[in-house]
Order: C-alpha cells, then sequence, then structure tokens
C-alpha cells in the first residue's frame, strides 16, 4: 500500500458513495444539565451510506491523500484549515470497500493528515461523524480524539429519530506528540 497526495485538478468534483454497516447508535438527548449519551443496539444491522464529491468547495485550502494498491484507490482523507481558530477540519476519512477496512489503511490516512496539520501550523484536529456510525467514533477514540460536541439537528429536523446525530470530535495535537 502506498499513500500519496491527491491532485486537487484531477479529483475536484469527482463523487462518491461511502457506505458502512452499523449495529446500533448513540443516543443523545439533550438533557437539563447537559447531554445524556447511551449505547442503543438495533434490532439488526442496518446499511448506511451518503453521497459526497472529492475537494468540496466549502473547503478553505484542501489537501488530500488517497491510499493505493496496485494503482488502485482504497480510500482516502482529505481535510483543510480554518484559518480563523488554527483548527484543521477532517472533512472526510473513507475506506471504499469492507475488505479494505482493519488493514490500517485508515489510521495510515489518518497519521498523514495530521503531519500535514501540524505543518500548516493548526493546533488542533476537529472532524464530524453520525452518532450511528459506532465503527468511525470506535476508529476516531482508538486515534486519540475525543467527543467535543454535538448538533441534533444539522442534517434535518429528524435526526434524533433517525438516530444520526451529528458527533464533533477532536485532538489537540500538542497531546498526540506533535507540536503544535
Amino acid at each position: 500500500m502506498e499513500i500519496r497526495e491527491l491532485a486537487q485538478e484531477t479529483y475536484a468534483g469527482r463523487k462518491f458513495t461511502a457506505r458502512y454497516q452499523t449495529h446500533g447508535y448513540y443516543d443523545i438527548r439533550a438533557a437539563e444539565d447537559g447531554f445524556r449519551v447511551e449505547y442503543r443496539p438495533f434490532t439488526a444491522p442496518e446499511e448506511r451510506s451518503f453521497e459526497d464529491v472529492f475537494f468540496g468547495e466549502w473547503l478553505e485550502d484542501p489537501m488530500a491523500f488517497g491510499a493505493f494498491e496496485d494503482g488502485e484507490l482504497l480510500g482516502y482523507v482529505e481535510g483543510s484549515p480554518e484559518t480563523w481558530n488554527r483548527r484543521f477540519r477532517i472533512s472526510n476519512l473513507c475506506i471504499f470497500e469492507d475488505a479494505g477496512r482493519r488493514r490500517g489503511i485508515g489510521t495510515a490516512l489518518m497519521d498523514t493528515i495530521a503531519k500535514a496539520a501540524d505543518a500548516s501550523g493548526a493546533r488542533m484536529l476537529v472532524l464530524e461523524t453520525q452518532s450511528c456510525n459506532e465503527r468511525a467514533i470506535a476508529f476516531y477514540r482508538k486515534n486519540g480524539f475525543s467527543v467535543i460536541g454535538f448538533d441534533l439537528y444539522a442534517y434535518s429536523n429528524r435526526d434524533p429519530e433517525r438516530h444520526e446525530v451529528r458527533v464533533e470530535m477532536g485532538k489537540r495535537l500538542d497531546q498526540a506528540g506533535i507540536s503544535g
């Protein structure tokens, strides 16, 4: 496997579908003293997916890296600096096929973008995932991220009922052994 930077002029605007399977979700509810979070299993595993594009137009100064094997793009990570607060937002980290998971590809991509974020002067990495993407939450925690916030209605007015609440996660670069 080889990790290399993706050229914006080659990939910008290309569409892809991110898919994952979930066995449950984190039920996140506003409470008088903050939030209540409780894991709840689904009665049967569910497939979830969303459409996205490489190098989203909303990104400030995007960079992306891909994991390749025999010329095939197995997965990628994309992010951009938020210059106003010196954070670096990871907008996507996606392994395209289930067979590519649990092979260290995600970790290699995360390490690569963390080094690029540090080199850009960022003090912190931030990203979002959904309360039903339990594998992503576990992966980010394993890589030193912690929950820094929730948005109950980021995607629709029915996010809590859909078990798809936005979970913001972050990692201070200076705590990760990376200066920042």
